[in-house]
């Protein structure tokens, strides 16, 4: 219950309705009942979190084991978190209020590198010291904190968080995180009264085998005089010299949620969800999700139809969203969203189908769906010209483009939306002069359809910078600097003032620092520490993003870290290519995508030269070695 305190509190914040639980299908337990408590954190705040299908996920099913009690955390907005402060509130959870730092575990789920310091924010603000070794230390003398957890497609290069972190889950969690839950739950048991260090020991000595359970202080890490790293040394003998990710192989046999916790305010993506399949087969060569998502895992389409159905009777939402990394790949995507379109029609609701291959059918279904109220629609070329889509493996060509843009004017759309990445390996001026190409003739498109008045017709170009992420074919190479991205704005700017366009763009100085934060090692880790304690949090925020205090964090941490100072040390980590034999921070871990492939990937793109989508045939990426590559993979 909310007690006199918080109460008084929440009279004095903008949305007291993120922080008072009891929403629609909360789940409420007696925790005298359970022998696990976990809070799952998100750190970032309520709306963006509750958007979260993950957290829905994890939560479900963890509270479906009477022994664990899941309960939500979200980092507390500025205006919360003062009043916190002043009151000496500790950070709670949702569901019962319970401080943080009561718990067993306070576990993260790491989406986005920009969220870094609110992690380190809501440690502080529970009462837990942020650095391991201090916990150590406390546990020692017989003071018992939670165990710091941390999951997530960021975890899978953990070394930044690697001082903070007691345990990083590493691949799909809807296994692995409640077999640690029941594990601690035995240890905790036969330990009865012994020492909190003693307790901590054991429970890690018992999860140290496990595949996707990597242990930071279980390493110790040693660099060259050039910065490389040299060696990872194993401080225990039970540990792997590289962890395996956590492989769910058959998504048919986990529980997918269907009472999904309602909010009481709007969130970001305030709908029913239903994840049709995992994976993606295109081989995107910058995308980090369709290495680290492998292999394609589908749904039947039955279960598919069942879950939506159940979502919509349980939670009255007006809109049902399907989830994947690409809708339409689905094996048997037009029996399914027919189907789908009756059931919507029927209940009042409606149907979003985001990421859709824009051949025939899928414009026929749009145009069935949003009739005469049609929102924009979306291409992603990624790249100006067709040189350069065949470097990042984009295998869509220019008249793609075009017949798609085609249908969708002539089925009446009025906006159409473009994303692009700038700075991409290779890139030239004559890439950049492709995306206003392509802005220019779709819109000399309308005019031939529709006339030279061309209606309400508007184009919104967008751009994101180029950031090279582990794991993936492009992890070794260097980042355009600042003031590369800002003339590559600029000229842009200059060359799409069309009629009808409009033309966004990323901030440079958040891609700059994602790149560090995303190929960091552990000497990242008090960069981190230092913005935190300058006053960094909601990094990802325009608003709240200081760029001033990154760099003097960089410049208190270098000098310690083997760096002259911190423009050498952000240059080592962005501005460089990571050479080919190097020992990348994330080596530890083992995506089962081998580094053979990724390689080969890279020298193809250097040579332009694309490799197909593996549902034409397998690329070899090394998947196989692991698990049959296509399980579930055609529609039952």
């Amino acid at each position: 219950m909310i007690d006199r305190q918080l109460d008084n509190i929440l009279k004095r914040v903008e949305k007291p309705a993120r922080y008072i639980g009891g929403e629609v299908n909360m789940v409420r337990k007696d925790p005298a009942d359970v022998s696990v408590r976990l809070g799952f954190a998100f750190p970032d705040t309520y709306e963006i979190g509750m958007s979260y299908l993950g957290l829905q996920i994890l939560y479900n099913i963890l509270n479906q084991d009477e022994n664990i009690y899941c309960e939500r955390v979200f980092a507390p907005a500025k205006d919360m978190e003062e009043l916190m402060r002043a009151e000496g509130r500790r950070l709670f959870t949702l569901e019962t209020f319970t401080p943080v730092n009561a718990l067993d575990f306070f576990a993260f789920t790491l989406q986005y590198e920009m969220s870094y310091t609110n992690i380190l924010n809501m440690m502080d603000l529970g009462g837990i010291p942020v650095k391991r070794e201090d916990r150590i230390r406390a546990a020692e003398k017989g003071i018992r904190y939670p165990l710091i957890i941390a999951g997530g497609p960021c975890a899978y290069n953990p070394e930044p968080l690697a001082d903070f972190v007691d345990v990083f889950l590493i691949g799909d969690g809807e296994e692995l995180l409640p077999e640690v839950c029941r594990i601690y739950g035995r240890v905790k048991e036969a330990h009865g009264e012994g020492s909190a260090i003693s307790l901590r020991d054991a429970f890690l000595s018992a999860i140290v085998g496990l595949d996707g359970v990597y242990i930071p202080e279980y390493y110790s890490v040693s660099y060259n005089e050039n910065g490389t790293i040299r060696e990872y040394v194993k401080t225990c003998e039970k540990a792997p010299e590289r962890v395996n990710r956590a492989l769910l192989r058959d998504i048919e046999k986990v529980e997918f949620p269907v009472n999904n916790i309602v909010p009481f305010i709007d969130t970001v993506h305030d709908r029913c969800v239903v994840e049709t399949f995992r994976g993606c087969t295109r081989g995107c060569r910058f995308c980090q999700a369709g290495i680290i998502y492998r292999p394609v895992r589908e749904r039947k389409t039955d279960t598919i139809i069942g879950l939506a159905q159940e979502q919509i009777k349980n939670t009255g939402h007006d809109e049902l969203s399907l989830l994947s990394l690409s809708t339409s790949d689905y094996s048997n995507f037009e029996d399914m969203a027919t189907t789908l379109m009756g059931i919507c029609k029927s209940s009042n609701v409606a149907l979003s189908l985001p990421s859709l291959r824009l051949d025939s059918f899928s414009f026929n279904v749009l145009n069935e769906i949003q009739g005469y109220r049609k929102s924009g629609l979306t291409f992603a070329p990624e790249a100006g010209t067709q040189r350069l889509r065949d470097v990042i493996n984009k295998n869509i060509t220019e008249d793609d483009i075009y017949d798609a843009v085609r249908q969708a004017i002539q089925l009446g759309w009025e906006h159409i939306k473009l994303y692009f990445m700038i700075g991409l390996p290779t890139e030239t001026y004559e890439d950049l002069d492709g995306i206003a190409d392509i802005a220019r003739k779709i819109m000399d498109i309308n005019y031939e359809i529709r006339g030279r008045k061309g209606g309400r017709f508007r184009i919104t170009v967008s751009v994101s910078n180029f950031v090279p992420k582990p794991h993936t074919p492009f992890q070794w190479e260097k980042q355009d600097r600042p003031e590369d991205f800002i003339s590559k704005h600029n000229y842009l700017s200059g060359k799409l003032r069309i009629k009808g366009v409009t033309f966004n763009y990323h901030e440079t100085n958040t891609s700059n620092l994602e790149c560090a934060l995303a190929r960091g090692d552990r000497r990242m880790g008090q960069v981190i520490m230092n913005a935190w304690k300058s006053g960094c949090t909601f990094d990802a925020w325009t608003e709240y993003f200081d760029a001033g205090k990154w760099v003097k964090a960089f410049d208190e941490a270098a000098e310690t870290a083997g760096f002259a100072d911190g423009r050498e040390m952000e240059d080592f980590y962005n501005y460089r290519g990571y050479g080919p034999a190097e020992r990348l921070p994330w080596d530890i871990i083992d995506s089962f995508i081998s580094k053979d492939y990724l390689k080969n990937e890279a020298a193809k793109a250097r040579k332009e030269t694309t490799t197909p989508d593996c549902r034409e045939g397998c690329t070899g990426c090394g998947m196989n070695r692991h698990t049959e590559c296509f399980v579930n993979m055609k529609a039952r």
